[in-house]
């Protein structure tokens, strides 16, 4: 639980150091993806979790915090095919965003968490006098055991 609250403090800081606060609702919000880091949560996923805590709470005010926290890159909004937004928080011990590897058959999704790019970004600043600021990269494919017999996993996220 610590580490929850050191990054919600971290958080924190990045919205007061953009004018808002950290209101009661924003904080659940958060907390939720903290909480769920690995789910890859989309909104309503995410409403749902934390009316659990703070009932009162609407889907509007769930859409505008994370929409907020998208604009301020705390948490990047992801489409995995699936037709569905989802929230993923961006993690301080990278520059960049993690990669991901998606299952076309069950829908399981793994985190890479080591940045694979860094030759490649460099060559593309001496090549092309381009510095790359971010990136993200999805991998789609089929893992070897859902081939073979079918997926058992129903596409939990794993890291």
């Amino acid at each position: 639980m610590a580490a929850i609250d050191d990054q919600l403090v971290k958080i924190n800081k990045q919205l007061q150091s953009k004018g808002y606060k950290l209101t009661s609702q924003r904080e659940a919000t958060v907390r939720i993806l903290l909480e769920y880091e690995q789910d890859h949560l989309s909104a309503e996923e995410v409403f749902m979790l934390v009316r659990e805590v703070y009932p009162d709470i609407g889907l509007a005010t769930v859409y505008r915090t994370l929409e907020l926290l998208a604009e301020m890159h705390i948490v990047e909004k992801m489409n995995f095919g699936d037709g569905v937004a989802r929230y993923d928080l961006r993690g301080d011990d990278h520059a960049h965003m993690h990669h991901h590897l998606i299952c076309t058959v069950c829908g399981r999704l793994t985190e890479i968490k080591e940045d694979w790019l860094g030759e490649l970004e460099e060559r593309l600043e001496r090549e092309y006098g381009f510095k790359v600021s971010d990136h993200r990269l999805e991998f789609t494919g089929t893992y070897m055991h859902c081939q073979r017999d079918g997926c058992k996993h129903g596409g939990k996220a794993v890291s």
